[in-house]
């Protein structure tokens, strides 16, 4: 994987949401990008695209434009009035120059005509996800933890740490929230998926794991501390208030 596609999956484990009506290909595009370190949820019509928007917070959306119950244009016109923040690519068959225009000017950041290739799309993501101003994050210091989001790499002081893509995903995002409390639902808000159980014990066992990879542990913790609400990761002030 080259540095470009490293930086993109640097970011707090971008959550795409793929709208698109022909299952298969959804599914299809869906694991391939699941592959590259995106957490993706998938919908089939404008409407359903919709409601899920509300509820997540996701970092970019592939947007079909001939979708059942609301057009994809005026999905894009929707979404981007709330969210002027928020990524929209259009993954559409329409390619004709006025089709693009429309596209463009109801606020998609970019406009693929299928078929296409999808080292392109990924070229397209990574110009559009560029803009935002995390991707140019240095390395993350949190005592005497490091952490590489442009090259997947974690250190505990001189020691490189191996870990998996979600232990360094919850590792990123506690380490861009030193001190703060971290819900197990914004864990699996930006770490996982919207398939994800909410009663599920997978954070408590991923938390377990890279608790274990640090040399820490529940009862005594150097860095990732149990706390009213969620988890902690510790910085000399929040190691003061104990």
């Amino acid at each position: 994987m080259n540095d470009e596609a490293l930086a993109v999956r640097g970011l707090d484990a971008m959550r795409l949401l793929l709208v698109e009506d022909e299952a298969d290909f959804a599914q299809a595009l869906a694991r391939r990008l699941s592959r590259e370190g995106f957490a993706v949820d998938i919908v089939h019509d404008g409407e359903a695209a919709l409601e899920l928007a509300d509820v997540h917070a996701y970092d970019l959306v592939l947007l079909d434009l001939n979708l059942p119950k609301i057009d994809g244009l005026d999905v894009c016109r929707a979404l981007r009035a709330k969210r002027p923040e928020l990524f929209i690519i259009m993954l559409t068959a329409r390619d004709g120059l006025q089709d693009k225009i429309a596209g463009l000017e109801e606020g998609a950041d970019d406009y693929i005509v299928k078929p296409f290739h999808f080292a392109e799309l990924l070229a397209r993501i990574h110009a559009v996800l560029r803009r935002d101003p995390r991707a140019r994050t240095p390395v993350l210091t949190v005592g005497t933890l490091r952490l590489d989001p442009l090259r997947r790499l974690a250190w505990r002081g001189d020691e490189r740490l191996s870990l998996t893509k979600k232990e360094f995903a919850i590792l990123e995002y506690l380490m861009r929230r030193p001190g703060e409390v971290v819900t197990q639902e914004d864990l699996l808000e930006h770490v996982w998926d919207a398939s994800a159980n909410p009663f599920t014990a997978s954070v408590r066992v991923h938390i377990h794991a890279l608790r274990r990879k640090l040399g820490d542990s529940a009862d005594a913790p150097r860095y990732i501390e149990t706390v009213p609400g969620g988890y902690r990761l510790r910085t000399d002030e929040s190691e003061s208030r104990r």
